[in-house]
């Protein structure tokens, strides 16, 4: 009896020992990788100057990822796939809205800033849902022995990529406009003239390569609105549009043949204008980026049967196309996490959020979110949304609640000119706990699945 339960315990212990390192050996993996970055980019060694990392990001966003995007979801991707998966969307503006209420407490119990409350909130919320999920992805699915199976990578890519185009649309309409600068740090000068920042940020700190790297060339998308409160101008009646909106009506209405009231009848209603105006002024087109139309172009190619079978499948005429772009797929896991290194090695700037709101953050989006999204997951489960007997599903959507928050996030603040060195900060600091959080949670989802 004592042999039989002494062997048990140690059948156990192995087995507990080997899921462990199966969660933290390809953790390891993509520390080594930042780890090399960081070197590289270190300022006393100067072995990779800032530029080349800039540029490696350009590819990054331009051509690594979108060729991993197309080549994995375009050959998973089905009619039927899609009904499927219709979850994976759904869940990320779930774990968007445990992260505000969060970010809300964060703000009630932490106190930041007034003017850094929508940040704090923001910041809280919205997640990394691209870049750093199919890094772990690709170095989870590396290994021979991976809990997923077989066809790990390709399902895990897949996961990852049918979601990203939901994030990437809250980012650009919601998020660029809860982002915008705060009223009070402006003023107007003269009834004629543009409202002007009464602290500007330096130009150098304005662009450190945490802010830029998921969004190259964004000093080029700066309009005359983006670092203004144009939406509380708008609404609070004290922009040049509203006033000559204004204006255009009263002169219709004392020159035109027409008579003033059936102006009035005629005209847009002010809410309405108002809205149209914050629409108008709402960055929709920069949401067609590569990564997207990859996306986009792959959901297309794989709910066509015929032309699907033109591009994947070994026999298909046009496999060499495919099996191009996976050669160029394949560069994009370590250079990202070398992007990473780069972006530590640059250190975290100055912040006026505070320690206390800074902490609030870190725990509220790494270590609270999670323990929610694990409960949120498991109840989808119970209720049998979740697709059925595959693990690497589950473990997409719990990454969904357990990454820091987007890097992404840093380049909008960038363009909108708020809150700048505080993201830049905060991304910093939130990366570094995050290999910690991912430790202990990716252990956890492994002994969940």
């Amino acid at each position: 009896m004592f042999r039989v339960l002494s062997e048990m315990y140690q059948t156990k212990m192995q087995s507990t020992g080997t899921d462990f390192l199966s969660a933290i050996v390809p953790l390891m993996k993509l520390i080594s990788l930042t780890v090399i970055g960081l070197i590289l980019a270190n300022p006393k060694c100067q072995m990779i100057p800032r530029a080349t990392f800039r540029l490696l990001s350009k590819l990054v966003f331009a051509l690594f990822l979108p060729c991993l995007i197309f080549t994995e979801l375009g050959e998973c991707m089905t009619l039927e796939n899609i009904a499927h998966w219709w979850f994976i969307p759904v869940n990320v503006l779930i774990s968007t809205l445990a992260g505000s209420f969060l970010g809300w407490l964060v703000v009630l119990v932490c106190r930041p800033p007034r003017q850094l409350n929508r940040f704090t909130i923001v910041m809280t919320a919205f997640g990394n849902t691209g870049n750093l999920p199919l890094a772990v992805v690709g170095s989870v699915c590396h290994s021979k022995d991976n809990p997923f199976g077989p066809h790990c990578h390709s399902k895990g890519v897949a996961y990852v990529s049918f979601s990203q185009w939901v994030a990437v649309i809250l980012v650009y309409t919601l998020v660029y406009h809860m982002m915008e600068p705060p009223m009070e740090f402006y003023e107007i000068v003269e009834e004629d003239t543009e409202i002007v920042e009464e602290e500007e940020e330096p130009a150098d700190i304005s662009r450190p390569l945490l802010v830029v790297a998921e969004w190259p060339g964004i000093e080029e998308k700066e309009t005359e609105h983006s670092k203004t409160p144009f939406i509380a101008r708008i609404f609070n009646s004290i922009s040049n549009i509203s006033h000559s909106t204004l204006s255009d009506v009263d002169l219709m209405g004392e020159t035109g043949g027409t008579s003033p009231r059936s102006i009035m009848c005629l005209a847009e209603p002010k809410v309405v204008r108002r809205i149209r105006i914050v629409a108008e002024q709402t960055p929709i087109q920069h949401i067609l980026q590569p990564p997207t139309i990859a996306s986009l172009l792959a959901i297309v190619v794989g709910m066509v049967p015929q032309v699907k079978s033109f591009l994947f499948g070994y026999d298909a005429p046009l496999s060499f196309v495919t099996d191009s772009l996976e050669i160029l797929a394949g560069a994009m896991v370590p250079s990202v996490m070398l992007i990473l290194g780069g972006m530590l090695a640059e250190g975290p700037n100055d912040s006026t959020l505070g320690l206390r709101t800074t902490i609030g953050v870190i725990l509220a989006r790494l270590l609270v979110l999670p323990l929610m999204g694990i409960g949120i997951v498991s109840l989808a489960d119970k209720l049998n949304i979740l697709v059925a007997d595959d693990p690497m599903y589950k473990f997409v959507l719990l990454l969904q609640y357990t990454t820091p928050s987007a890097i992404l996030l840093g380049a909008i603040a960038s363009l909108r000119g708020y809150a700048v060195r505080e993201s830049s900060a905060l991304l910093f600091w939130q990366h570094v706990f995050a290999l910690l959080s991912l430790s202990i949670y990716i252990v956890i989802y492994f002994k969940l699945l």
